[in-house]
Formats: structure tokens, sequence, C-alpha cells
């Protein structure tokens, strides 16, 4: 770009803005650009609020639930979106917000969490639990009728953006894989000053998060059973009650997880662990600014942060037995929680709009 990007006119695209890591992009987005309009399919009131009413929505935002189940209106309503006299756009996408048309001589940057889950890298997996509850079949149906030509709408708008940014070096090769497309990678920002406490002593393991099947909570319940080590899980999900069925005495669920739960068990824990292949794993690296290091599969954004030997270890396959090989070595090794710490640092939200406004002032 010839001019200093808060020189230009700016608007911020996403597809959703419910909870999640992606929101916390936009939310930073927001932050380097206060004045811009930020355009979405559907927004919570709590969103709206976060980010001073800003937010921009249409005809989607009042269909409810449905809009779930209706990919192509999404993609209708972004690709006809009118952000006519915007010099600069900023999409951030995992679904058809990057489908957006701009200005001729306007520079459209998609900020990519990754080429659309359900057509591609986890079609089966959505297939198989679309997470509709009594309308999975529903889904299920849609998704295998549709999922020619909603693949090719979106390599088509994938094509669109001038410039993709990618949150992982894993995602960097899912877009090449996927759309055919280079992109230079920029993590998302993880709010690490949150969980920044006083040191504690450390006794037993912790995961957290949403408990889905892809995020494999079920190897860290049936490996700590198994070795019979302490393991808290935090949270909730479609999974739990199958968790519940595998674990052993040493497990502990805490279903109603606070912000200030999150942060204490994470203070105090020897070790996360983090079973899934997850596009970046952002509550991963909230363990690592808490100086907790971490025992994750090796693929996905875990290669990206997981250092083996100071900020954690790595298992192969996603099996219990792998796990729990991976445990008894992690018992044996010593970690200093200041130098985890320090490697988390690199993913604040402050790094974060320093690389955005490097990476936005050397663009054409």
């Amino acid at each position: 770009m010839s001019r200093d990007p808060g020189s230009r006119k700016v608007a911020i695209v996403h597809d959703w803005l419910i909870g999640g890591g992606a929101e916390l992009v936009v939310q930073e987005l927001h932050r380097m650009f206060p004045d811009a309009p930020i355009y979405t399919s559907y927004a919570t009131d709590e969103w709206r609020q976060k980010l001073d009413n800003k937010v921009v929505t249409g005809y989607l935002q009042n269909c409810g639930k449905l809009r779930k189940f209706v990919p192509f209106l999404r993609q209708h309503w972004f690709s006809h979106l009118d952000l006519s006299g915007y010099d600069l756009v900023i999409s951030s996408s995992g679904a058809e917000a990057k489908g957006i048309r701009v200005d001729k001589g306007a520079t459209h940057v998609n900020y990519c969490h990754a080429p659309t889950h359900y057509y591609w890298s986890r079609y089966d997996e959505y297939l198989e639990n679309p997470g509709f509850g009594a309308l999975n079949w529903a889904a299920r149906l849609g998704l295998k009728l549709l999922v020619g030509p909603l693949r090719r709408w979106d390599y088509k708008a994938a094509q669109r953006p001038d410039y993709l940014i990618a949150n992982s070096g894993y995602i960097k090769d899912q877009i090449k894989k996927y759309y055919g497309r280079e992109a230079v990678v920029i993590h998302p920002p993880v709010p690490v000053e949150r969980f920044a406490g006083s040191e504690q002593k450390r006794h037993g393991f912790v995961v957290a998060g949403r408990q889905t099947p892809y995020k494999r909570f079920d190897l860290a319940v049936q490996a700590c059973s198994q070795l019979n080590l302490p393991l808290t899980v935090l949270g909730k999900g479609p999974d739990h009650a199958r968790l519940v069925s595998l674990a052993g005495p040493t497990i502990t669920f805490i279903e109603q997880a606070s912000d200030k739960d999150m942060e204490e068990h994470f203070q105090k824990a020897e070790g996360f662990i983090f079973g899934g292949l997850d596009d970046f794993g952002i509550v991963a690296v909230e363990a690592m600014a808490a100086g907790t290091p971490v025992i994750a599969y090796q693929d996905g954004g875990a290669l990206d942060y997981v250092m083996p030997d100071k900020t954690g270890v790595f298992f192969k396959e996603q099996t219990v037995g792998a796990l729990a090989g991976a445990l008894q070595e992690f018992q044996q090794q010593t970690f200093q929680p200041k130098l985890i710490k320090e490697a988390a640092q690199d993913y604040s939200p402050k790094h974060f709009q320093r690389q955005m406004k490097d990476y936005l002032h050397q663009l054409d």
C-alpha cells in the first residue's frame, strides 16, 4: 500500500459474531480501526457491545437458528454486500465472508481461520456429527446433496481476496491444498495477560474447551485413568456423557467452569493436554501463558508453539497408548514456567496488532 492503512477508509467483514477465537481477531482489528464498520451475517448483543455498536447485519440476523442451515443464503448475502467506497476491506473468515466483492482499486485482505471445515478437511466429521441434535438427519442430507456446488463456490470465493493471511503454518498448508493459494502466517491474538498470575504449586493435568469428538478429550481421560494420574476436565459439550463413562476415579469434571476456574486450574496444573488436531489452538497458548507446558498431538497449529523440552512434548498418534507414553516421558522432564510464559508473549494481542500493521504497510 502506498498510504498508511490508518488513513484509508476501512471495513471489516466476519462470518458471524457469536464467540470464540475468530472473534478475538475481529476485536483486535476493531481496536486497530475503531471507526471501521463490521459487517457480519449474525451478531449477539454481547458482541455488538464489545465492538462498540459498529456491527452491521442484514436479513440473516432475523433468521434465528435457521441461518445455520442455509450456507447458500450466507454466500448470497456476503457476495452481494455493498462495500463501495472502501479502500481497504479486511475479511476474517472460516466460511463465507471471504466471498465479498470490493471496488476496483480497493484492497481485500482475508484473514483465513481455515478453509471451510464442512466442505473440506472435516467433511466426514460433519457428516457423522453435524451438531444439529434432532435435525442431524436433515443437515447430513443437505450437506451430501449440496457439497459439490458449495465447494465450487467456496473455491471461487477464496480466489477473490488480493492477499491471504493464515492463522498458523498448518492453515497455510491447508490454504495451498484446497485453494491453491499462498498465504503469510500471522498468529491470532491470545489474551495471555489474563493467565499470567502468581506461580502456584503444580499438581495434576488439565484439559479445557467444548467437548466435541474431534477435540479428542477422550484420549486425555483414558490415558490419565490408565496411568492413575489426576486430570481436571473443564467445560461441557455433546461428548460429555461419553467422557464421563470413560473416566476413572482420578478424573474430575467441572462443567460450569468460570473464567476464574480456568485461570486457577491452568496456573496450578503440571501440564495441559491437547489431544485434537486444531487449526491453531488458542486454549493451549492460554495454558502456556500460565506457565503450563503442553502435551500435544504432533499436528495442526500446535506445531507452531509447542517446542519440545521448552514449552511441552508431542505425541505422534491420536491413541491412548501414544498419549500415555508421552505423559510418562513428560513426567521425567523439568520445565521452567517463566520460559513458557515468555514464549506465550509471542501470541499477545499487541504482537498481533504489530504484525498486522507491518503487513498492511508493506502491501503495494
